[in-house]
């Protein structure tokens, strides 16, 4: 088992993970019914999105001898009303001039590509709408 979640009333839930002991407090958003005073289940998708991105190029970046610290995400989720659901996800990668001005065209390449294929992407619904852009030097 991953992780426990415990419904605590007033569309709130608490997750655990079960390996370090963390909490994941979640809310239904205000315009589904909720206090929207933590991130909403469908922002956890989003949010997995960007973490995977990033997670994933620091792999790579690992192996081919590149920090990426400082790289920022900023991501966006649109949803839809008909059926309710997430109908798209941009993501913005901005990567600091101290990164960009060290690595070459093919690197970044490599590291994009990585991030369009990360297990989270490759695991949402292919009527989701994806808008990644990766911007280097423009922390």
């Amino acid at each position: 088992m991953t992780s426990q979640i415990i419904y605590k009333g007033d569309l709130r839930t608490v997750a655990t993970h079960l390996q370090s002991g963390s909490l994941i407090e979640t809310d239904a958003p205000t315009d589904n019914q909720g206090k929207g005073e933590r991130f909403s289940p469908t922002d956890l998708v989003a949010v997995a999105l960007g973490a995977c991105m990033v997670t994933t190029m620091g792999i790579k970046a690992r192996g081919m001898n590149i920090a990426l610290d400082n790289t920022r995400l900023e991501i966006t989720k649109i949803m839809l009303s008909d059926p309710r659901r997430i109908g798209k996800i941009v993501a913005h990668v901005f990567f600091p001039p101290e990164i960009a001005d060290t690595v070459s065209e093919k690197d970044r390449e490599i590291l994009e590509r990585t991030a369009r294929t990360c297990p989270v992407e490759r695991s949402l619904h292919p009527d989701l709408e994806l808008d990644m852009q990766f911007n280097w030097g423009k922390a």
